[in-house]
């Protein structure tokens, strides 16, 4: 059992012991038995016995048995709940903040390290440095700016902030501006990170970069050298054309035939487009070729809702990347990244292995992919450089496009005509930087004017739940509503929120979630049982359990409890950016006033291209939009992949 920190009131004690139990941190422990918990006087962790327990109404001796495990399972994060109280820190931020220590190295009970370095608070993206600061001087009086500890922290913050913006390097000037408003001295804080391994630099510290990055866009340029050395031919330059026999498929044009044979003849190449372009044709296409020479063929994409599209394209059985590898769990402190059962020592065993979406790979994930082919494996990478980036940290479509090191087919010509014409054609205009008028008599593309965020929301409201599903027959469950901001009238939790109260309405039996809910999820759990999911991956729960949820992602059903909870989001209105990747039927596609400072031409390329049948686009950003998809591309990523991809 441990005990509350030496000094911790009684009250401060119980309050935390509130809070955690509040905040769902006590796996098994549902707000009925919480409520009984206190009704019955048990308000600190050391009261809680079997004993106690059992006099619990309704309690037999086995739960009881079973909740006491969990809580010894769970209670180091009590420990940091009594350390972020005080700092006016949720409670249930303690999960993220302990995976955080784990995954950057820390061996210890949490709350001990933070009381050993209370500068690692920083691993936790929404804490200032100014809490980290207030706790280090609750901790030591004598903790001052000038500690060891507290410049490699603030350095590996700063340079978490960067990675968090999808750069993988930063420049020493601008580190060192960044550090230095903050009483840091670059070069000492620099020495302590590069000497506790975190840290990577270059010649002359002219460039820093996070350790684990380093490593990933080092190991994705020394991977595809190795795949383009080993590779040879498995058809002849025709077998484009006996490819498009096999499929029945006639109809490839020179330059989707010309695709077809980079993939026979090279160990790495290219296939990019816009949509209605005949991306999905030419690779299956490329499967027929690969499957008449004998060759095994291995189809993923970085969300289950793409890879099950892609299995729809290309006939053939297609995963999530993560499922293809075998990913972990992680248990050991290390990346998420980094833990997969397919790997330099245990490669995939496929001759051809196909990545769609690949604009949404970040470095850490490709670099897990390409280490795990083995010599010989011919890769074909497809994805949109025109959509948004990953999420992480990299721009590794856009580097390899730009490196000049693999064959690349690009297709312009614009094929769908019949399905998603309307859709297509209007996402080609944004492509290139213009934003047309729409006049659509099909109605495939509705433009919805709205004065303003409040109109906006309740123009989604009337769309989802009356006008697509009366006029185009979409039920609820096949129209999705994407949106660039979280906050304000027509961001994500507004609108969850009304749109839960038409469509689903109930009191929120598990953390705010009811059965027939929709949920998205924020980050990966390809371990989950009996079916893993992605982050972005949008779901519905099918049953509820004791803090626990049943969600039927589209890989299949999966169970949900304990920390994975707190990071499930209702899901009728997603972001853009966790949108990226899937296709519905209907989309609504929300433009709201409070977007404009981040609207470019990836987002609303990206929020466009996700509908198949009917898009509605909710406009109330005025002129931003158009000037946005006129001036404003990618915002750029600094990398090193670039440089590594084209070195001797």
């Amino acid at each position: 059992m441990t005990a509350s920190p030496a000094g911790a009131s009684s009250a401060a004690a119980e309050r935390a012991f509130a809070e955690f139990c509040a905040a769902g941190l006590w796996p098994g422990l549902g707000a009925t038995t919480a409520a009984q918990l206190t009704a019955a006087g048990i308000t600190r962790r050391e009261q809680v016995t079997v004993r106690a327990l059992t006099a619990l109404p309704r309690m037999t001796e086995r739960r009881a048995n079973r909740l006491v495990t969990s809580l010894i399972g769970n209670e180091h994060l009590l420990g940091l709940v009594e350390l972020l109280l005080p700092l006016e820190l949720p409670a249930r931020w303690a999960t993220r903040l302990a995976e955080a220590l784990e995954q950057s190295g820390v061996s210890m009970d949490a709350a001990e390290a933070l009381r050993a370095d209370p500068w690692r608070l920083l691993a936790l993206p929404e804490v200032t440095v100014a809490q980290a600061d207030r706790l280090a001087r609750s901790l030591d009086p004598d903790a001052g700016r000038l500690d060891a500890r507290r410049g490699r922290a603030l350095l590996e913050w700063t340079m978490a902030r960067f990675e968090r913006d999808g750069h993988t390097v930063t420049s020493g000037d601008d580190l060192g501006t960044a550090v230095r408003a903050f009483g840091v001295d670059l070069p000492s804080a620099v020495a302590a990170a590069v000497k506790a391994g975190t840290t990577t630099s270059g010649p002359d510290r002219s460039w820093f970069s996070p350790t684990e990055l380093a490593t990933a866009e080092q190991a994705i340029a020394d991977g595809l050298r190795r795949l383009i050395g080993s590779a040879t031919p498995w058809a002849p330059t025709a077998g484009s054309t006996e490819a498009a026999d096999d499929t029945g498929d006639d109809a490839l044009d020179e330059t989707q035939r010309a695709a077809v044979d980079l993939v026979a003849g090279h160990g790495v190449s290219v296939l990019t487009g816009g949509p209605g372009t005949g991306k999905s044709r030419t690779v299956s296409a490329v499967v027929a070729l690969a499957y008449r020479h004998g060759r095994s063929v291995a189809l993923a994409a970085p969300t289950g809702r793409a890879a099950k599209r892609l299995e729809e394209l290309a006939g053939a059985a297609a995963s999530t990347v993560h499922k293809l590898l075998g990913a972990r769990p992680v248990t050991d402190g290390g990346s998420r990244a980094g833990f997969f059962d397919h790997d330099a020592d245990n490669p995939l065993d496929a001759d051809l292995v196909v990545v769609d979406e690949a604009s949404m790979l970040d470095v850490q994930l490709a670099a897990a992919l390409i280490s795990a082919l083995p010599d010989g494996t011919h890769l074909l990478v497809v994805g949109d450089p025109a959509q948004l980036p990953s999420i992480g940290p990299g721009q590794v479509l856009a580097d390899l496009l730009a490196s000049g090191v693999v064959p690349v087919t690009e297709l312009v010509t614009l094929y769908r005509q019949s399905e998603g014409g309307s859709i297509a054609r209007l996402a080609t205009a944004v492509r290139q930087g213009t934003l047309p008028a729409v006049d659509d008599p099909t109605h495939e593309v509705v433009i919805v004017p709205a004065r303003g965020a409040a109109e906006a929301a309740t123009r989604v409201v009337q769309l989802i739940t009356d006008s697509i599903p009366r006029v185009f027959g979409s039920a609820p469950d096949q129209t999705q509503v994407v949106t660039p901001v979280h906050r304000g009238p027509a961001g994500t939790q507004a609108l969850n929120k009304a749109l839960k109260a038409q469509l689903n309405p109930g009191p929120g039996a598990v953390r705010g979630f009811d059965k027939g809910d929709r949920v998205v999820a924020t980050a990966n759990h390809a371990d989950a049982t009996p079916t893993g999911y992605a982050n972005g991956e949008v779901g519905t729960v099918v049953a509820t359990g004791d803090n626990s949820l049943r969600v039927a992602f589209s890989g299949g059903e999966s169970e949900v409890s304990g920390r994975a909870l707190g990071e499930l989001l209702h899901g009728w209105a997603i972001t853009v950016h966790r949108a990226q990747g899937s296709e519905w039927e209907s989309v609504v596609a929300v433009l709201p006033p409070e977007a404009g400072a981040m609207l470019s031409r990836p987002l609303v390329y990206t929020a466009l291209t996700r509908a198949r049948r009917h898009l509605s686009i909710v406009h109330a950003a005025g002129p931003a939009v158009a000037r946005a998809v006129s001036t404003i591309g990618s915002r750029p990523r600094r990398t090193r992949l670039v440089e590594l991809l084209q070195a001797p």
